[in-house]
């Protein structure tokens, strides 16, 4: 196994999220050290491992595939998670376009679109099958540079907070890090999703209006202007930024609890297979949650996507608070979900097939490094 150092990259958060601790003993033997028990107190060995005169080198747990490596917070190791997002969220996005057609009339027009089943039955009836998967096209662009941007700078930002709480600070309050870095990288991913999600909107709730993107961007952009295409900014902001910091942190929360109270073996002993299992397990509740704190501004971003003019306080005044709340929640709950759970399986999936270890887990007795690899 090659060992590689560069004063230049620190790794705080890494130290935590993705170093197994087999591979920190097995460091500790080839330097002479002796292996500390697992029990070990965490803050105590960070700060050890922290001390300026020391330097090491950890290596995280990957699969075995030969002439294979991404260093830690790499070029390489951004775009591996870059490339992860765009599938993780283009393709999930894509498989639940029927039940996001369903649910956008279902809150634009709930007299028509009274319950999940009719909702299909009526599309059924008016559109045929074909109709289900109508605004495929901007859904899949659309949160494919959504997932591009929001896992890959999620990872930077972590790192990068990380960093500047230090690491000691950034152990304690890694909750913290974990919302700061995906609020920060939603804010982001927003801007890249906004101009898609306005014309996918537009086609799923008005019949005729177009048929796609081709057709229904020039067609929203000459009736509304380019600025209309981000008239919806702000409410996708407030849908959006929560339910991704609910998505990070709790995933994140639930994953380390599964493996330190519900699995027995530590996570790197444990098969990929596994691993993976945990994370659409982890996924799937936190996306129950997801879907609850960002309902109401979906209502209002569904609202003024539809309505020309429309402002927030007519969505309000239409709707009523109770009705931002709870219409079409559901289905969105059974949709978010499954789609959060999709999400974090592809993700993880699609790390352990590049060679890097899933994302989360129970917290290392110790770390200590200067350069953090993950190596085949």
């Amino acid at each position: 196994m090659a060992l590689s150092e560069k004063s230049s990259r620190q790794a705080l958060i890494p130290s935590f999220l993705y170093s197994s601790s087999s591979a920190t003993t097995l460091e500790k033997m080839m330097l002479g050290a002796k292996p500390r028990s697992s029990g070990a107190g965490l803050s105590s060995s960070l700060l050890e491992g922290s001390s300026p005169t020391r330097r090491s080198n950890v290596f995280v747990a990957a699969p075995s595939e030969p002439g294979k490596k991404i260093e830690m917070y790499s070029p390489a190791f951004y775009a591996a998670c870059t490339a992860g997002g765009i599938l993780s969220c283009g393709l999930t996005h894509t498989a639940v376009t029927p039940l996001d057609l369903v649910k956008c009339n279902m809150q634009i027009d709930p007299a028509k679109y009274k319950s999940i089943s009719s909702g299909f039955g009526v599309l059924l009836k008016e559109q045929g099958a074909r109709g289900f998967f109508r605004g495929w096209v901007p859904t899949l662009l659309g949160y494919s540079a959504q997932g591009a941007c929001k896992f890959g700078f999620y990872e930077f930002f972590k790192k990068y907070y990380s960093d500047i709480a230090g690491p000691e600070y950034a152990t304690k309050y890694k909750t913290l890090i974990y919302l700061a870095g995906s609020a920060s990288a939603e804010f982001i991913a927003d801007i890249a999703l906004c101009p898609f999600e306005a014309v996918k909107v537009r086609v799923q709730t008005q019949p005729g209006f177009a048929r796609g993107l081709s057709d229904g961007l020039p067609k929203f952009v000459k009736s509304e202007g380019a600025l209309g295409l981000y008239k919806g900014i702000v409410p996708l902001w407030g849908r959006q930024i929560p339910y991704t910091m609910m998505k990070f942190a709790s995933f994140e929360t639930i994953v380390e609890n599964i493996y330190k109270h519900a699995i027995p073996t530590p996570k790197d002993q444990c098969s990929k297979s596994l691993q993976l299992g945990v994370s659409f397990a982890g996924g799937y509740v936190a996306g129950v949650f997801c879907a609850i704190v960002s309902h109401p501004a979906d209502n209002l971003v569904s609202f003024l996507n539809n309505a020309k003019g429309a402002t927030v306080g007519d969505a309000v005044k239409k709707m009523g608070v109770l009705g931002l709340f709870t219409r079409g929640l559901p289905l969105r709950i059974v949709m978010i979900g499954t789609l959060t759970g999709a999400q974090w399986g592809i993700y993880d999936a699609f790390k352990v097939f590049v060679g890097l270890p899933t994302t989360g887990g129970v917290t290392p007795a110790a770390a200590t490094a200067t350069t953090v690899i993950a190596k085949a």
